[in-house]
This record gives C-alpha cells, sequence and structure tokens, in this order.
C-alpha cells in the first residue's frame, strides 16, 4: 500500500501492533485498532475516537454564496445562522445523488461544505460548473485534519480539554476558534454513530498532538481509538446513509428515505423537477429495513426477493454488534416495504427467511 495516500494522523498509529490499516478510495486508513466490536461496544458504552481526516472540505465564500448554495443543495441554507451546521445533498437533474455532505455556515455569505472523500474531485467539478463568478471556492482538504471524538461520555471528554465550553452545543451548532491542546479547532457536535458526539476541524500539522491529547485525557473515561470497521457498523445500526451504498447516482434522498432534508418548497434548485414528480406520482423503490429469520447474514448486492420475484437487494447488511440480529438495509419495489412483509434474501445460492422491520435499529437512550 505505498502509493496510498495518509491521513496526517498515520504517524501516531500506522505502525503500532494491533493496527490494520486497509485501501480505502486510495487512502490508507485503519479498519480496527483493537477489533471492531470492541471499539463498537466502547462507542455505543463510552466513547470512540475516530480519524476521519480523508473527508473533504471546501470553503464558499462571496456575496451569492448563499444563492449559490440554494440551487446546488437540497436542504434550505436560508436557514443557517453563523455557527450552524445542516445535512444536505448535492443532486443530479433527474434527482440522483451526486453526493451527501454538511454545510457549515460560517458567517454571511461564508460556508465550509464537508464532503465524502471518494468525492473530492467529482464535487470540486460539480460546484464549480454551476458556481457564478462572484463566488470564490477553496478547496481546504489537505490542511484540514478530522477528529470525531463519539459516545455517551463524549461530553465529558469534551469538558476535561477544551477551554471553551462546547458541551453547552446543541446538535449541529459549533463554535470556531476553539483552544485545544495548542490548536484553534472548529467543533462542531455532529457525529456518523447515533450517539452523542463532537467532530474537531484543526490544522493537519497540529493533528497528531491534539489525537493524542484526547486519547490520554479520555483513557479515564474508557476513551479508545476506533476504525472504519466500526464506524460502518454503528451508522449501519443507526441507519445512516452511505455513499454508494444507500445513495448514488441512480438512488434518490427520496428513495432511500431523505425526504426531510430536500426542501421543494425553497425555491428552485438541481435536481428539483425530477424530486417533485418522484414525490406527486409515488417512489418506485424504497430503503428498508429487514431482519432475517433464517440463518445467515445478508451482505451488500445479494438479490431480494417477495412472492417469488426478485424485488430488489441489500445495500448493506452485516449482524448488529449492539443487537445480535443479523439485519440489513435493502432497496426494494416499494409494494413490499411495509412493516412485517415476508422476503427472501438469497444466500450463496439460497433463499433465506426474512421480513421487513423498522428503522432505525438502533437508537440512544435519552
Amino acid at each position: 500500500m505505498t502509493n496510498l495516500r495518509k491521513t496526517p494522523l498515520y504517524s501516531s498509529y500506522g505502525t503500532q501492533s494491533g493496527v490494520r490499516c486497509i485501501d480505502f478510495g486510495g487512502w490508507e486508513l485503519p479498519v480496527q485498532f483493537s477489533g471492531i466490536q470492541k471499539e463498537h461496544e466502547a462507542v455505543r458504552q463510552r466513547a470512540g475516537l475516530f480519524d476521519v481526516s480523508h473527508m473533504g472540505e471546501f470553503l464558499v465564500e462571496g456575496k451569492e454564496a448563499e444563492a449559490f448554495l440554494q440551487r446546488v443543495t437540497t436542504n434550505d441554507v436560508s436557514q443557517l445562522e453563523p455557527g450552524q451546521a445542516q445535512y444536505s445533498l448535492l443532486c443530479y437533474p433527474d434527482g440522483g445523488v451526486v453526493d451527501d455532505l454538511l454545510v457549515y455556515c460560517k458567517g454571511p455569505e461564508r460556508y465550509m461544505l464537508v464532503v465524502n472523500a471518494s468525492n473530492i474531485d467529482k464535487d470540486w467539478d460539480w460546484l464549480i460548473r454551476h458556481m457564478p463568478a462572484s463566488v470564490h471556492m477553496e478547496n481546504v482538504s489537505d490542511a484540514i485534519a478530522l477528529l470525531a471524538l463519539q459516545g455517551p461520555e463524549a461530553a465529558r471528554i469534551a469538558a476535561a480539554v477544551a477551554d471553551t465550553d462546547i458541551t453547552n452545543l446543541a446538535s449541529f451548532r459549533f463554535h470556531e476558534n476553539v483552544p485545544l491542546f495548542g490548536a484553534k479547532a472548529l467543533v462542531s457536535r455532529t457525529g456518523y454513530t447515533g450517539e452523542d458526539g463532537f467532530e474537531f476541524y484543526i490544522p493537519a500539522a497540529e493533528a497528531p498532538a491534539v489525537w493524542e491529547g484526547l486519547l490520554r485525557s479520555g483513557e479515564s473515561y474508557g476513551l479508545i481509538p476506533a476504525g472504519l470497521g466500526a464506524r460502518d457498523t454503528l451508522r449501519f445500526e443507526a441507519r445512516l446513509p452511505l455513499y454508494g451504498q444507500e445513495l448514488s447516482a441512480t438512488i434518490s434522498p427520496l428513495e432511500a428515505g431523505l425526504g426531510f432534508f430536500v426542501k421543494l418548497n425553497k425555491g428552485d434548485f438541481i435536481g428539483r423537477e425530477a424530486l417533485q414528480r418522484q414525490k406527486e406520482q409515488g417512489i418506485p423503490r424504497k430503503l428498508i429495513g429487514l431482519e432475517m429469520i433464517d440463518r445467515g447474514i445478508p451482505r451488500a448486492h445479494y438479490p431480494v426477493f417477495a412472492e417469488g420475484q426478485h424485488i430488489g437487494e441489500v445495500t448493506t447488511g452485516t449482524q448488529s454488534p449492539t443487537l445480535k440480529r443479523n439485519l440489513g438495509l435493502a432497496l426494494v419495489d416499494s409494494r413490499f416495504s411495509a412493516p412485517s412483509t415476508p422476503l427472501e434474501v438469497e444466500i450463496r445460492g439460497k433463499r433465506l427467511r426474512a421480513e421487513v422491520v423498522a428503522t432505525p435499529f438502533y437508537k440512544r437512550p435519552r
């Protein structure tokens, strides 16, 4: 894996015993540190720290920045105030998804977009193609490291390490220039695990000190480093979509159950006409949860059947580390999406019984 890109934190863990790294979209990233099950349980019960520095960040500013983002994203950017973020999507004219992203409002006509690592170049080209001359956009992905502190103990750890009170942040709110182990961080109450947590955007050169400081300070709270394997099982249990699986150029936000983030009444945006038509006519496919009745684990792309006919396929599936049940997300014919609908999943040439179940599979205790 000598030609793979490495995050600014790789030197902090890349050669440690027990750490297993994989090629993830051209990056050498940790899939696990001490074991996926252990890391998953730590985040559900205590806290985990993730290196997600491979994510992309674009700064967008200019007198028409808000209008530009209203045009290219599905959510309503005009509802954001400085210090607030929102989940949104970029869509093609036919309603397919370019990417899902976070939009951070840093001030009037000043924004930061956080995009998926595998889509950085595609997203950049798409945005540049639609950007007016009055708007300036800068790709700062290489200059920023991103750490995610997630779990029930995240707030106590954050209170112990930050000089600014960040524990009073509401969900999807953020503070800038928070002193943290010698760095100035943008800290947001966001995450991708279904748990409470914070994400720290830090100058790349200062990231190792923050990583090591957080792990050291959080040790007494049960904090451990966590990899991409646990991140995937955690987001799956919480029914958070992964681009390329639950979202793609051929899967619309409405099919993926993300209609809340598509504001059809905000005015025109790319994909609006197609999505409005989908809403009025009804979506032919729907993302559902399924649970195996027969013994077997559903995996991505396994065919799904109902009443003897092929109705779709699994997008993500695993044995849930929290619930100890064999679960899957699947994109299926909407006629077979009601809870308790009998299904079959083809696993290694055999059709095994399953049924539609409610999602998310896991909700954190309040």
